[in-house]
Order: structure tokens, then C-alpha cells, then sequence
């Protein structure tokens, strides 16, 4: 048996840096979302600065006084006032030809003219919405980057997930932390289980909701009732055991992480039955009496009595010790 606070876990950072804060101690209880320490890391600032420069350009190109929209902006009026006068310009010469005025070389200048024009502004107002969308993405994703770098900011603050106490502290002011490292164990205050590990020869008479009588260290003479709550499927190939939990029923007065024991689970329970010493039966299931060897028949047992249920011998029969 080993005493463990319910829900303890180990607390990670989820990002590498120095541990420049620690505002707790072991032993302190801590509340849900509350700061444990802070990390700092000079590579998450100037990413967060960098982030910051390039929103302001983007920003400055896409919404700013000179930007390069504004610029298009009066290159498409130009061009338009351009058109406007090449489209007057054909229209007056084609006018002319037709009164039998002018050349009609000048009048395919004027419609080559007036033609280009046109072009140039079709290509224009696609290089406008294509310069628009290109600068709406940039600010954007700037302005997406701008957030990430303050959230990975964040991520240097270490909190607590649960309402719990913290049961020890493995890092100290100044030090590397890592994502891989835990600085901290956290667990509830006054919840416990009792984590036991149990044989793979006696794991099938294992069953939720058992009764459990456990013995612990720290309360010599004592004994304490519990449950079974939980069973985990698999097996640890290293303790080749299975790893059971049970909860208190009637928990000591005082209970601290790591306390050890052991612990007897009742697989089943029967009253009234008449047991005999199990050193006072032969390997081969009988019992010596004055009278002679006495085969029986024996039922359940534990590792100190065994059950007797032959009808050949009574509560009132000598039995020897072989």
C-alpha cells in the first residue's frame, strides 16, 4: 500500500526558460488557474518584439497615410481620365472620317490609343484588388502573429489546474526549466487513495467495491476499512503487478503523500464456520487425531486458518501437529 492525494500530478512549464519567480512553498495550498512561478526567456521577447515591428509595417502599407493603396488609388483616376479623353478623342475623329474630314491612319491611332488605354486600366483595377487582398493577408497574419508571441508569453506563467496543495517543489529561483522537467506535484488537500499492487496470480479474485482492511506504518496497531474504486487493465512488466485503487472509509486522523502499508482485500466472507491452525493440516489435506489420520474437507483459507467443513471432526476434536 501506498498513501497518494487524489488527483496529483506533476506540473510542467510549456516553455523552456529560468525560473525567475516562485511565489509558493511546499506545504501551501494553491486555487484553480493560480500563478506557481513564472519563467522568462529573452527569445520569446524578441519574438514578441519582432511580431510587434512587423504588425506596424504591415499596418503602415495597408491602412497608413501614404500607403500603397492610396497610391493605385490615383494611378486608377489617372488612368480613367486618361481613357475618358482617348474614348472623346476616337469618337471625334471617327465623327470626322465619316464627314469625309481627316485621315484614316489618324483615326486607327486614336482607337489604338483609346484601346490601350483600356487595358491598362482593366490591368490596373486587378493589380488594385490583387494588392488589397495581399496587404489585408499580411496585416492579418501580423496581426495573428502579434497574438501568438503574447500567448507563448503567457505560457510562462505556470498555474495550478486544480483547487489542491502542493506536495513538493523540485526546482528552485534561477534554474533551467524544460518542457520535459517538472517543477512542482500538486494534489487535492484532504482527498487520498490507497494505491496497492497486487500479484498477477491474484488479480482475477479482484473486484470493484471490495472491502479492504488496511495497516499502515505510521498507526501501528491500527487498522482502517476501504473500497476498491478502481482497477487498472494493464500490467507493469517491471513489478509484473497490477495496479489497484481503493478510497478510505474510515480514513486516520492525519494522512501525508507517500505513507506505506499494507493491505488485506476481503474476496469473500462466510460466518459461523469452524477453522482449524492451516500448520495443523498435512499436505495431503488430512488431520491427525488421537484416534489417527483424518482425511477433510477443507474450503476457504487465508495464510494463517483454513476451513473445515468435513463433518468427521468437531469444535470438541484434538488435533495434533504433525
Amino acid at each position: 500500500v501506498t498513501v497518494q492525494p487524489e488527483e496529483l500530478y506533476d506540473v510542467y512549464a510549456s516553455a523552456s526558460g529560468i525560473i525567475s519567480n516562485i511565489y509558493f512553498r511546499e506545504g501551501d495550498t494553491i486555487a484553480e488557474g493560480e500563478i506557481l512561478a513564472k519563467v522568462t526567456s529573452d527569445l520569446s521577447k524578441l519574438n514578441k518584439e519582432q511580431a510587434q515591428l512587423n504588425l506596424k509595417l504591415a499596418e503602415a502599407k495597408y491602412k497608413g497615410d501614404d500607403n500603397v493603396l492610396d497610391r493605385l488609388e490615383k494611378e486608377l483616376e489617372a488612368n480613367q481620365e486618361q481613357l475618358t479623353q482617348d474614348s472623346i478623342n476616337y469618337e471625334r475623329q471617327k465623327r470626322l472620317i465619316e464627314k469625309g474630314v481627316g485621315a484614316k491612319v489618324d483615326l486607327e491611332t486614336k482607337k489604338l490609343k483609346f484601346d490601350l488605354s483600356k487595358k491598362q486600366l482593366s490591368i490596373l483595377k486587378k493589380q488594385y484588388k490583387q494588392t488589397e487582398d495581399e496587404l489585408r493577408n499580411n496585416y492579418k497574419q501580423s496581426t495573428n502573429a502579434v497574438e501568438i508571441a503574447l500567448a507563448n508569453l503567457s505560457d510562462f506563467s505556470i498555474r495550478s489546474k486544480i483547487n489542491g496543495k502542493i506536495y513538493s517543489l523540485l526546482k528552485e529561483e534561477g534554474e533551467l526549466i524544460t518542457q520535459q522537467t517538472p517543477i512542482a506535484k500538486i494534489g487535492y488537500c484532504n482527498s487520498f487513495i490507497i494505491e496497492m499492487r497486487i500479484d498477477e496470480v491474484d488479480i482475477a479474485s479482484v473486484s470493484l467495491n471490495q472491502n479492504v482492511v488496511i495497516s499502515l506504518d505510521a498507526y501501528k496497531g491500527k487498522s482502517f476499512k476501504a473500497k476498491i474504486t478502481k482497477i487498472y487493465p494493464e500490467k507493469d512488466e517491471r513489478t509484473q503487478t497490477f495496479k489497484v485503487e481503493a478510497k478510505f472509509i474510515n480514513p486516520p486522523d492525519a494522512l501525508y503523500a507517500g505513507l506505506s502499508g499494507e493491505a488485506n482485500i476481503v474476496v469473500s466472507q462466510k460466518d459461523n464456520v469452524m477453522t482449524i491452525p492451516l500448520e495443523y493440516l498435512t499436505e495431503d489435506g488430512k488431520v491427525i487425531t488421537e484416534d489417527g489420520e483424518i482425511e477433510v474437507r477443507t474450503g476457504m483459507r487465508n495464510i494463517e486458518r483454513v476451513e473445515i467443513e468435513s463433518p468427521k471432526i468437531d469444535e470438541n476434536t484434538k488435533i495434533i501437529k504433525p
